[in-house]
């Protein structure tokens, strides 16, 4: 079996070579800085899928002294038949000579058989002195392709087609940063065709990362979907002493426990973040939410939260009428049909006025006080009362996904979740619908679901899930 193909990302300095590598091998570790010179040593990042090295990327320092380098090659070069072998004669001759530290160490891993991805900023003009670094390149006889990362507002790339079109076989404008998923498999794609012993292994690679991509999705939802259930049933609960009873009044121990189960609530919403953000392999993210401490209109609980993601009366009687239906008919079985329906349609009303209902306004939970037992009391507080409390966590999470999953790892902005709108939701098949109501219904009723209905309530998720993905692209 042939080796897993090894790309060289070179360029000059601070141009952007990073990104790429980060963007590619979906590593955000990676570091990336306006300063010139941020990578010194060539730095490889496999990229592993199940436990398969699809390829490799090589994070190379910029070029520091092209002329003087391109000068040695003509003056030792007899005919272009012995560019390689003049180019590899270079490094062996030049390493560790402090004058082409950068030169050796870019050119090591080419002369070793990987592949060129040269990197130019499309944000500056075009220069001549990067020709020299393009004529080094091409001596190599390694397949090459050229990308044009914009890093500023200025747009030059057309005059920078044009010139790398002249020393490379493919140019291609790639923003390292918001390049989608599919520019991504379409490079593979691209250097499977400039080398044919790649053709095969690359073809794999877009197969198996398009594999990833799919089952990452199903993971998430079934991680949202663990959440919410946790989430909707969770109860926060203390046992108190005679004295204890005696000393702490109902007002003082509501809130003691209310306080506790917001603050656990919040945190397990940011832990479901975390869940999902180390499944797309996002270890690094700063978030703009993390500064304001909960402080503001992004808390859990915020009216304006709620009025962003929270669904309508209408949505919510459509819902809870399924969902209330569907219990009902478990009515209609016991009596062996006898009630000709009723109680599927008296079911499916009484979901759909509690839903309508409770639509306006977030219940919480009660305080609950148990009968003395062995000289103790019990005290509870929640689980949340109405299902509107799952909707606002599911548009949340749902939200946060898409920008994960559509977010590149050579990010380094803060992550800002703008609220969007609960109306993607009515896009969602009505069959979902009523699946994930009834579960919110179970859980905040403490029904623990079975595994068949943990299965229904994920799937039902990734369906929304799927459903706001379409609506964000077609929006924007």
């Amino acid at each position: 079996m042939s080796q897993p193909p090894v790309f060289a990302v070179v360029g000059h300095p601070n141009k952007g070579k990073s990104s790429v590598v980060a963007t590619l091998s979906q590593n955000d570790a990676i570091a990336i800085a306006l300063e010139p010179g941020t990578t010194r040593a060539s730095q490889s990042y496999p990229l592993t899928v199940d436990g398969r090295q699809l390829y490799t990327l090589v994070d190379t320092p910029g070029f520091q002294r092209p002329r003087r380098v391109l000068q040695w090659l003509e003056a030792h070069s007899l005919s272009a038949s012995d560019h390689p072998d003049t180019v590899r004669a270079f490094v062996l001759q030049h390493k560790g000579d402090d004058r082409y530290v950068d030169e050796t160490e870019l050119l090591t891993p080419i002369i070793d058989g990987a592949g060129i991805i040269y990197v130019v900023d499309g944000s500056v003009p075009y220069s001549t002195e990067h020709e020299a670094e393009m004529t080094i390149l091409r001596w190599t006889g390694r397949p090459s392709l050229a990308l044009i990362n914009s890093i500023g507002p200025d747009d030059y790339s057309d005059i920078w087609q044009s010139a790398l079109g002249q020393f490379f076989q493919v140019v291609r404008k790639f923003d390292a940063v918001r390049a989608p998923f599919e520019q991504h498999l379409s490079l593979l794609r691209t250097f499977g065709q400039l080398e044919p012993d790649w053709e095969q292994p690359l073809y794999q690679a877009t197969k198996l990362l398009l594999e990833q991509r799919v089952q990452r999705q199903r993971q998430a939802a079934a991680v949202i979907a663990r959440a919410l259930e946790d989430l909707m049933s969770y109860q926060e609960r203390r046992t108190l002493t005679l004295d204890q009873v005696a000393s702490t009044s109902e007002a003082t121990l509501a809130e003691t426990l209310r306080d506790r189960w917001y603050k656990r609530q919040r945190q397990r919403e940011q832990t479901l973040r975390l869940d999902i953000e180390h499944l797309y392999q996002h270890q690094r993210i700063k978030r703009q939410e993390a500064e304001l401490e909960w402080a503001n209109q992004h808390d859990l609980f915020s009216e304006d939260t709620r009025k962003h993601w929270a669904v309508s009366k209408k949505y919510l009687a459509t819902a809870g009428f399924g969902a209330g239906a569907v219990g009902g008919a478990g009515v209609d079985a016991l009596t062996l049909g006898s009630s000709l329906g009723a109680g599927a349609l008296v079911g499916g009303l009484l979901g759909a006025a509690g839903s309508y209902f409770y639509g306006d306004r977030l219940l919480l939970p009660a305080l609950n006080i148990g009968p003395l037992k062995d000289g103790l009391k019990s005290a509870s507080f929640g689980p949340v009362q109405d299902s509107q409390f799952g909707y606002v966590i599911l548009g949340r999470a749902v939200d946060h996904w898409w920008h994960i999953s559509h977010r590149n790892h050579a990010g380094r902005d803060l992550l800002e979740l703008e609220p969007a709108s609960h109306h993607w939701l009515e896009q969602l098949d009505k069959a979902s619908r009523r699946e994930i109501q009834r579960a919110f219904e179970r859980c905040r009723k403490q029904r623990t679901l079975s595994h068949a209905q943990k299965l229904s309530f994920a799937v039902a998720i990734e369906k929304a899930m799927s459903a706001y993905d379409d609506w964000r692209l077609n929006r924007e």
